[in-house]
Parts: structure tokens; C-alpha cells; sequence
């Protein structure tokens, strides 16, 4: 089941460039189609999903019980496989990631596509990629979908973006793909210290080969973390990312940042504090600190920018930075100890994770619109279009608020526990980040007061409309979900908490 969840979408993408004459239209509907297929079946798997219990035999040694596992030989000569499962850390980001590519989908049909059929399938493609990273339960598997993930975005940017997509296209590749080479000798690393060697994460996990080396433990997590930390983006490895999310399609975007970002983030917590946890607590003081640094940071730079494209992308970096500081203060919290404080931070940077993906996709969906309708991102170009878009407006409210973590929607639940959990192991780069909430609220609101209110000002010759029927359909389910998430914090909670207590646990050991 879960093997037709991840190829499902390139079997799509085949039929698509397998039929050329289809009319735009029917690539359009073929694509939301095959999303929507997907998104039923996601919707299958997490009901029957009980933490691995009467859904498969489960893991010993790893983060919780595994669900839908597929265990097959690949390549056997070097002990890799076709090793794929889910638990309640990688569930949620694969519900999320079919949620987003549908969204995206939607959002396609608003208006006629450039080359659409090729449009659509490197979505699709994207999407078996983002699907089957978040599966895999083998290194050199992880490491195929993430390098592939690299160059299907790469095409989108550079085919699809405006602006100065062949440059910024070309940035992002060689960025991303030099991170990924040092995630490759990380993995090398770990391969070589097992004993028997193994790509496995599930035997690793068992094993954790480098406990006791405390230099090549530490080599091998900053080839991992570096890696990882690119396509995260933690600062200062995030260059790459203002000039990739400005000149990319709006849907390319809102993947980008609510999928691909979470990849590097999702690759701390399935792998280096499971299969490091020795060099992860020796580190994790210095971890914390990156994550904080990069919270300030990103609320810093994204108060500065006038484009409001670039400051959602700034705020990107921000809230990743909660994420890694979560996990960081996890590693600090003293070994056989109760690790109460190390749950609940691992459980807020996994709730960040699936509310930053809904929040931020929302919001680079909205400014898709605003530069359709206007052909620029600058915010002093606009103001007073609440009066003229109030459904725009509406939904841009609430977009913003979820992302500064306002109470009732999903931002609040994340940050609430990684705060909560960080302040008692990490007191100290958890309070150097509290100012960054207050800087994220200043910035958005600021946002929201230049384009919503005052006297309507519009870039000359244009007219801004509101929302159409598919660009709603594609932006408020996702609003609909942070906000259900922020009330009913447990329809998610149920779920990541027994796999955040497991990650801890090991971590701990």
C-alpha cells in the first residue's frame, strides 16, 4: 500500500508525457486527479494507522513501531535495500506533503500554464520524490529521493520562474547538491562503521556504530549536519534560498519551503539523533545555539525586506530555526533521566514542521496572486486592498497569524512546545530566541498594515481582483487545517507524541 502511496504520482507523470496531445485542460485535470487519488489513499493509510500496532510488526531499536514496511533487497552487495515504512514522525510530513502538491494542483487551474504538461509532471515527479524521502528507511534510498528532489526543483525554477530563474535556478543546484555530496560521505561513514556494514537506518539505529569515537562521530554529524543544514536552511547556509523563492513559480514556492525545506530538518530527527545519539548530546549545546542564531536571524533580515516574496522566505529560515532548536535542546537533557522536557521539544519541532509547511505554502500561494494581479512582490507598491480583495485580505490575516503563533492555529501549538521543552535544557539559546517571536509578530503585521489598509494604492495599469474560486480552493484548506490543528491539537498529537517520546529515548540511551 504505502509503495503505491510513493509511485503513484510518477505513474501519473509517465501517462502525462506518455500522451502527448492531451489539451491543457486535460493535463490540468489529469494532475489534480492524480492529487486527489493520492491524498485518499494518505487519508487511508492514517486511519489505519495505530503506531504500528495490527499495521505492522514494528522496529526494535528505532523511533516507535513501523507501519505499511516493505523490507526488499536492492542492492545487496553493499547491504542497501528498498526499506520503506512510516511512523508518527514521517506520517504526518507525508499527509502534509499530499495536502501541498494538491493545493498546488488547485492553484494551477487558475490560469492557462506555460508548457503545461511538463509543468505538471515535474510536479507529480517532485511529488513521488518528497513522498518516497519521507518513507525511506534506508540511507542510500533517503539519499537518491533527496538528490533528486534537488534537480526536479532545479528544472522548475529555472523553466517556470521569472524574474532571473536561470541564475537563481543554478544557485539553489549547486548549493543544495554540494550539501548533499557532504550528506553522502556522512552516510559513507555510517556504512563503514557498521559492523555488519549496512545502509539500514533501522539496524544502525540498533547498533549505533560511532558511539565512544568521539572524533568520528563528530566528523561523521558534521558531514551529515552539513548537509542536511543546506537544504534545512539554517543560517548562514541559507543563501541560496531568498533569490531560489523569488524567482520561482508560486506553486514551486510553496513546495519548496513546505516540502523540500522540511526535508533537511526531517533528516535530523530520523537520523543523526537515532544513529548518533553519542555525538548528538556532545554537540547538542553548540546545535541549540545554530538553531537559535538562525530564529533571530531569519526574524532580523525578514523585518528589513520591502519584497514581500523575500520576507516570507526569511521567515522560512526562522522557523526552521525552531525546529533544529528543539531538537538541539533535546540532546541536552542528562542521559536515564526522565526526558519529559526532551519529548515535548521534539514533539514542537515535529508539529513546526507540518504547520510551517501549511502556513508558509498558504503564504506563497497568496503571493503568486498578488504578483498576478499587480507583476510585483514590492509591498510600498501596494495598500488598501482590503477594501478591494477582502477574501484576499481575509486569508492573508490568517495566514500571518498563524505564522507568528497566534493561539488557535498550529504555529502556537509547535512553538509552544519547543519553548516549553527548551527552556528547561537549553535555557539559554532558548531565551536568545524568544525575541524572535516578538520580531516575526512586527513583521508580519507590518506586512499586513502596508498591503491591507489605508488608501488603495496599485502598481499603474493594474486592477486587483479577488480571490478566484481555484485560488481559494487551493489556499484556505490549508488555513482550515493550521486552524484545526491550533483547536484540536491532538488529531496531530496522537500521533507524532509516542514517535517524539521514542526519538528522545534513544537519543538518551
Amino acid at each position: 500500500m504505502l509503495s503505491v502511496v510513493v509511485f503513484l504520482p510518477l505513474l501519473a507523470a509517465g501517462v502525462l508525457i506518455a500522451l502527448p496531445r492531451l489539451t491543457p485542460r486535460a493535463v490540468q485535470t489529469t494532475w489534480v486527479a492524480a492529487a486527489g487519488v493520492e491524498l485518499v489513499l494518505v487519508g487511508v493509510l492514517w486511519s489505519g494507522y495505530t503506531g504500528g500496532r495490527g499495521s505492522g510488526e514494528g522496529a526494535p531499536g528505532f523511533a516507535g513501531p513501523l507501519a505499511y514496511e516493505t523490507d526488499l533487497e536492492w542492492i545487496p552487495s553493499i547491504g542497501s535495500g528498498y526499506h520503506i515504512g512510516v511512523d508518527g514522525l514521517s506520517l504526518p510530513l507525508i499527509a502534509m506533503t499530499a495536502v501541498l502538491f494538491l493545493a498546488c494542483a488547485v492553484y494551477s487551474l487558475r490560469a492557462r500554464q506555460e508548457r503545461p504538461r511538463g509543468y505538471a509532471a515535474l510536479f507529480l515527479a517532485l511529488q513521488t520524490v518528497s513522498t518516497g524521502l519521507f518513507a525511506a528507511l534506508d540511507l542510500l534510498l533517503f539519499f537518491v529521493f533527496f538528490d533528486l528532489s534537488i534537480a526536479l526543483m532545479y528544472f522548475v525554477i529555472a523553466g517556470w520562474g521569472h524574474g532571473d530563474p536561470a541564475r537563481s535556478a543554478l544557485r539553489f543546484f549547486l548549493y543544495t547538491f554540494v550539501g548533499s555530496l557532504a550528506l553522502l560521505v556522512g552516510f559513507i561513514g555510517l556504512y563503514l562503521a557498521a559492523d555488519p556494514h549496512t545502509f539500514d537506518m533501522v539496524e544502525l539505529a540498533g547498533q549505533t556504530p560511532l558511539d565512544g569515537r568521539a572524533v568520528a562521530g563528530g566528523a561523521v554529524l558534521l558531514a551529515i549536519g552539513v548537509g542536511l543544514a543546506v537544504k534545512t536552511p539554517l543560517a548562514p547556509f541559507h543563501t541560496w534560498l531568498p533569490p531560489a523563492h523569488t524567482d520561482a513559480p508560486a506553486a514551486g514556492s510553496a513546495i519548496l519551503a513546505g516540502v523540500l525545506l522540511k526535508m533537511g530538518a526531517y533528516g535530523f530527527a530520523r537520523i543523526a539523533l537515532p544513529i548518533l545519539p553519542d555525538a548528538w548530546r556532545a554537540w547538542a549545546p553548540g546545535i541549540a545555539a545554530l538553531g537559535a542564531a538562525s530564529v533571530l536571524y531569519g526574524a532580523l533580515v525578514a523585518l528589513a525586506q520591502h519584497d514581500f516574496k523575500r520576507m516570507v522566505a526569511y521567515t522560512s529560515v526562522n522557523h526552521m530555526g525552531y525546529v533544529v532548536l528543539g531538537l538541539g535542546a533535546a540532546g541536552t537533557a542528562a542521559a536515564g533521566t526522565a526526558p519529559q522536557a526532551a519529548q515535548l521539544a521534539v514533539s514542537g519541532a515535529a508539529v513546526q514542521l507540518v504547520s510551517h509547511g501549511l502556513l508558509t505554502g498558504a503564504l506563497f500561494l497568496l503571493a503568486g496572486v498578488l504578483h498576478a494581479r499587480g507583476g510585483v512582490y514590492d509591498m510600498g507598491a501596494y495598500s488598501g486592498l482590503a477594501g478591494a480583495a477582502p477574501r484576499f485580505a481575509a486569508v492573508l490575516a490568517v495566514a500571518a497569524f498563524g505564522s507568528l503563533g497566534l493561539p488557535g492555529l498550529s504555529g502556537f501549538i509547535a512553538e509552544f512546545q519547543v519553548f516549553t521543552g527548551g527552556l528547561g535544557l537549553a535555557p539559554i539559546p532558548t531565551a536568545f530566541a524568544l525575541p524572535g517571536i516578538l520580531i516575526t509578530a512586527a513583521l508580519l503585521l507590518r506586512a499586513m498594515q502596508r498591503l491591507l489598509l489605508g488608501r488603495r494604492r496599485l502598481p499603474p495599469g493594474t486592477a486587483f481582483g479577488d480571490l478566484r474560486p481555484a485560488e481559494s480552493a487551493a489556499i484556505v484548506p490549508l488555513l482550515v487545517l493550521s486552524v484545526l490543528i491550533g483547536v484540536l491539537p491532538r488529531t496531530l498529537l496522537d500521533v507524532v507524541a509516542p514517535a517524539a517520546a521514542a526519538v528522545a529515548e534513544l537519543v538518551l540511551r
